[in-house]
Parts: structure tokens; sequence; C-alpha cells
């Protein structure tokens, strides 16, 4: 059985930092390319970060040079170093696991695995 389990969301002020973990199990953890999504209330899902197995990053331009997707393949566990938070980046941050080789692009059909999410508030 499969699972994602984010961890360390929470209420940051505008211009701080957070750190999102997502530990893995289940599965072949290595070969799988990691990625976390967010839902800002009333809003679709969006791609934010993504992480294939070679350690190749994309980022989203809203959050290039903000935040950083990394992982850690001895821990099953993928991050998200959040940098210079702005109130828009509140959402609930999903972790997600893709069997694909490409990052290039990262629709939603793609995942075969999602996490529960993690909220993140920024306040102003």
């Amino acid at each position: 059985q499969v699972q994602l389990v984010e961890s360390g969301g929470g209420l940051v002020q505008a211009g701080g930092s957070l750190r999102l973990s997502c530990a893995a199990s289940g599965l072949a953890f290595s070969t799988y390319a990691m990625a976390w999504f967010r839902q800002a209330p009333g809003k679709e899902r969006e791609f934010v970060a993504a992480i294939n197995s070679a350690s190749g990053t994309r980022h989203t331009e809203s959050v290039k040079g903000r935040f950083t997707i990394s992982r850690d393949n001895a821990k099953n566990t993928v991050y998200l170093q959040m940098n210079s938070v702005k109130p828009e980046d509140t959402a609930v941050y999903y972790c997600a696991a893709a069997r694909v080789s490409s990052i290039t692009a990262m629709p939603a059909y793609r995942i075969n695995y999602w996490g529960e999410g993690t909220l993140v508030t920024v306040s102003s």
C-alpha cells in the first residue's frame, strides 16, 4: 500500500520560510518522479515543482528563485523549501508521485499517487 505523508505546513508571515516534507512508503521511491502541487481556496489544483529520478528539477514560474524541490532517496522523502513566501502562496500543498522519466509536463493525469495535503497559510 502506497502512502505519501506530508508535513511541515502551518502559519508563516510573508517573507518568511517553511520547509515541507513528504515521506513515501510502499513504492520504489528512487524510480519515481516526485512533485508538489497546491490548491488555493476556490481555485484549481496547480503544479508547483517536480524532481525526476536523476534529481533534475522544474519549478513553476511563480515560485522560481523562492522555492526549491529536493529529494533524499535514502529517506524516501521529498522536500519543498519555501523562502520569501507571499500571501498568494496560501494553499493546501500536495505531494505526488509519478512513474515517468520526463518532468517537462506534469498534468494531474500523469500522477500515480497523491498525499492528503498540508495547509500553508501566509499572513500579510
